[in-house]
């Protein structure tokens, strides 16, 4: 996939906090002083535009807090492993995502799954786009860390993990609640190439290894008081995130 040029992949949500668009899956910068947290990691193919988005806002891989994980799937744990041998960046998540990072399992939409829906519009480009990015690709995180606490990280934002399981069963959103931002993953996004749909929405059911689980998970955002949703697919949304959860249940139709 050619570069994209980076003033049109990053979106200066304000001046602390950053959007990165990669190749089909989103990332976020969060900085505070000279302090940085990088929320996800994109595909396996997306490593250099990673540290090259750093970069751009002037933060050294070596100079991250730490990689705070959403959920252990390859299109978001991509490039952990390797900033995290190479600068030593430790790569936090909620307990329950810590073995399915390790890949003791793999919660993850299957070929099969893939096959069965080739016939709908944007599957079969996905998919292969997908493969080329490291979508695929064997990608544990050696030593992922859990949390180990509740209420606010001490981390750059202080992003408070919302558990909100269903797309995976550790998968997390973070708050920002200085900041009116919440970083919501896949629980809830506003856009993919296999949804013909803009604006908040949930993921085709393929992608969830608990579809009514990850509907209910909803309920966990809708409270949050933020009026920034940065997704891990699409571009970022402004208004309540309860106004967005509405719109994405209603128009969840599995």
């Amino acid at each position: 996939m050619p570069d994209v040029p980076l003033s049109e992949s990053i979106v200066r949500v304000d001046d602390r906090v950053f959007l990165v668009s990669g190749s089909n899956t989103n990332w976020v910068i969060v900085k505070e002083g000279d302090a940085a947290l990088l929320i996800d990691t994109g595909y396996p193919g997306d490593h250099d535009r990673v540290v090259a988005s750093l970069g751009a806002v002037g933060v050294r891989p070596g100079g991250l807090a730490a990689i705070l994980v959403t959920h252990a799937h390859n299109d978001h744990i991509g490039a952990a492993e390797r900033l995290r041998t190479a600068h030593g960046v430790p790569v936090l998540m909620h307990e329950r995502e810590v073995p399915h990072a390790r890949r003791e399992f793999l919660h993850q939409v299957s070929v099969g799954a893939v096959l069965a829906n080739a016939w709908r519009p944007g599957v079969v480009p996905w998919a292969v786009h997908a493969v080329r990015s490291g979508g695929t690709a064997h990608v544990p995180v050696a030593e992922p860390q859990a949390f180990g606490t509740t209420g606010a990280l001490d981390l750059p934002g202080a992003p408070v993990p919302v558990h909100t399981p269903g797309h995976t069963g550790g998968h997390c959103a973070y708050h920002l609640p200085s900041l009116g931002v919440v970083v919501s993953g896949d629980a809830l996004v506003t856009a993919h190439p296999t949804s013909r749909k803009t604006g908040p929405q949930m993921l085709p059911g393929m992608f969830h290894a608990d579809v009514p689980t990850a509907l209910d998970a909803l309920s966990a955002l809708e409270t949050l008081d933020a009026d920034t949703v940065l997704p891990g697919h699409g571009p970022l949304h402004r208004g309540s995130v309860h106004d967005a959860v509405a719109r994405a249940r209603e128009r969840a139709a599995w």
